[in-house]
């Protein structure tokens, strides 16, 4: 299985900008339109994938710690930002990096070159267990679209944008404003086609010009075996459409576990309480309990005490990364002293008391005898 770190060229503990700094170069080398290589294009989505995870946070630290699997385990997309195709260089830069492709920081960015749409969130609630063996949730979100009848341009069919004459379709002007200090000169963003560098005379009638709509889709989202209470998780390119050909925003779905009145939770195991009594616990029992399983028969073994436990192997949470490792069930011991009890039960543990005490009773032993029966 592929090494990102390697495919980027970077050490384990590189930081943010050195792996942006490392995609670009290795974007260079093999990107298609530059690299005829037969196996450019493969390489080329390897990158991506590697960048996509490695510059994310939660991604990275499942990466680090579970691999490719784990991600999948996870319910990240592996697939990559080019798994359904790429758009030239310089749109890819655009796209990931705000504008800083081969003109480098210095340029001013284009405000028609593609940009990356907004990431989305989405909360949902699931019963505990279905945190626990993981289920499939049909989800509906409303998103914003690139608009089917116009593309994505804004304009009419038939119709075009038009270059800004206000600012020569750079978005920006540079604006002088006199002070007590002098003049002070700023650049701002056009007023006319606020900060897009075109105007559309005769819009889109469905989009109204924006080139984007919202839109609602439905999702099958898969939730694995072992989320906890807070996790999130990461959609690729399921949130907002991009603007002027950009890729889409991520949606995060954060996931909400209901609590169980029954079992408590810590890490991937579960823990419950049993009550039992006195002689249970001295002379040992079997029990049935409920576990996530069903119920299930525990023994008790003699001599147990209050707040002891018992544990039951591979009865707990499956791990997220690895579903077929369970935790484990912990069931913690009460010895529950009777409050009211019959003066049949009261005349043996007299009788116990005595025996446990070494001290003897008044009296002969016939009394003694006739007093146990009477």
């Amino acid at each position: 299985m592929s090494d990102y770190y390697e495919i980027l060229g970077v050490d384990r503990n590189a930081t943010k900008d050195e792996i942006k700094s490392a995609f670009r170069k290795m974007a260079r080398k093999w990107h298609p339109d530059v690299n005829k290589a037969p196996e450019a294009e493969a390489k080329f989505k390897e990158l991506g994938k590697a960048y996509e995870t490695l510059i994310d946070d939660d991604k990275r630290a499942t990466y680090d710690r579970f691999g490719e699997d784990g991600l999948k385990n996870a319910g990240f997309n592996t697939q990559g930002p080019f798994a359904g195709g790429f758009g030239d260089l310089d749109e890819v830069f655009n796209s990931f990096f705000g504008g800083f492709g081969f003109g480098g920081s210095g340029r001013r960015a284009d405000p028609n070159a593609p940009k990356r749409g907004d990431d989305l969130r989405l909360d949902i609630e699931i019963e505990f267990e279905q945190a626990v063996f993981g289920m499939t949730k049909e989800i509906t979100i409303d998103h914003l679209e690139t608009c089917h009848s116009c593309n994505g341009t804004g304009a009419k069919e038939g119709a075009k944008p038009e270059t800004c004459k206000t600012c020569g379709g750079t978005g920006s002007i540079q604006q002088t404003t006199r002070t007590v200090l002098g003049h002070f000169t700023q650049i701002v963003t056009c007023p006319h086609c606020h900060g897009k560098g075109t105007v559309i005379s005769d819009p889109c009638p469905d989009c109204h010009g924006e080139g984007r709509q919202t839109s609602e889709k439905k999702i099958e989202l898969k939730i694995p075996a072992g989320v906890d209470n807070g996790s999130r998780m990461r959609l690729s390119h399921e949130g907002d459409a991009g603007v002027n050909g950009g890729i889409a925003g991520d949606l995060y779905v954060v996931v909400h576990v209901k609590p169980s009145l029954y079992f408590k939770r810590d890490g991937i195991n579960v823990y419950t309480k049993l009550e039992i009594s006195p002689a249970q616990a001295v002379l040992g029992d079997t029990v049935t309990i409920k576990t996530l399983d069903g119920e299930r028969d525990v023994s008790i073994p003699s001599g147990i005490q209050n707040g002891e436990s018992i544990k039951i192997r591979g009865a707990g949470v499956p791990n997220i990364s690895k579903p077929s490792l369970r935790g484990e069930h912990v069931v913690v011991v009460s010895v529950k002293t009777p409050t009211h009890i019959s003066n049949e039960e009261k005349i043996l543990y007299q009788k116990l008391y005595e025996i446990q005490a070494g001290r003897k009773a008044k009296g002969s032993v016939k009394e003694r005898i006739k007093g146990v029966f009477k």
